[in-house]
C-alpha cells in the first residue's frame, strides 16, 4: 500500500512538472516568434495610432504588419503630400523602402485605417513613416510622420 501510494505521488509530481514544462516552452515560443511595438506619438498627425507586428517566418524573413487608425490622408498635411511610405532601418543593410500604406475608412465608420504588410530578409531595428509624393522613392524625405522606438 505504502508503495502505491508513493508511486502516485511521484507520478502526480511528473504529470505536474511536464504541463508547466509545456506552458514555458508555449510561452516562450509565443514571446520568441512575434513582436509588438507602438509608434510614438507625433505633432504632425497627433491622432494617429498604431503598431508594427514582427515575426520570423519558416524562411528566417522577417514579416511585418503595420495598422493604423486616425491618419489623416497625406493630402491633408501641410504641405500635401501624395502618399505615405514605410521604412525600416536595418543593422544589416541600412534603411529600406518596404511600400505604400494603404488607407481606407470602415464600411460602417469614418474611422481612418492604414495598413502594410511587408517582407524583409533583414531584421528591422525600427520602422518609420514619411510623407512623400511618390512611393518608390528609395531614399526617405524629410517629413517624418511617425515612428518606433528601437526594438529591442
Amino acid at each position: 500500500m505504502g508503495f502505491q501510494l508513493q508511486f502516485m505521488k511521484q507520478y502526480l509530481l511528473q504529470s505536474k512538472l511536464i504541463v508547466l514544462s509545456l506552458f514555458l516552452v508555449l510561452l516562450l515560443f509565443t514571446y520568441s516568434c512575434s513582436h509588438k511595438i507602438g509608434f510614438m506619438p507625433s505633432t504632425m498627425v497627433p491622432a494617429a495610432q498604431g503598431k508594427v507586428k514582427v515575426k520570423k517566418d519558416n524562411n528566417n524573413n522577417y514579416k511585418i504588419d503595420v495598422s493604423l487608425v486616425n491618419l489623416a490622408p497625406p493630402e491633408r498635411l501641410q504641405p500635401p503630400y501624395s502618399t505615405y511610405v514605410v521604412w525600416i532601418e536595418t543593422a544589416q543593410n541600412g534603411t529600406q523602402n518596404i511600400g505604400q500604406l494603404n488607407s481606407s475608412s470602415g464600411l460602417l465608420s469614418k474611422t481612418l485605417k492604414a495598413n502594410l504588410e511587408a517582407v524583409s530578409p533583414y531584421k528591422p531595428n525600427r520602422l518609420f513613416i514619411t510623407a512623400e509624393n511618390n512611393g518608390a522613392i528609395q531614399y526617405p524625405g524629410a517629413t517624418v510622420v511617425l515612428s518606433t522606438e528601437n526594438f529591442n
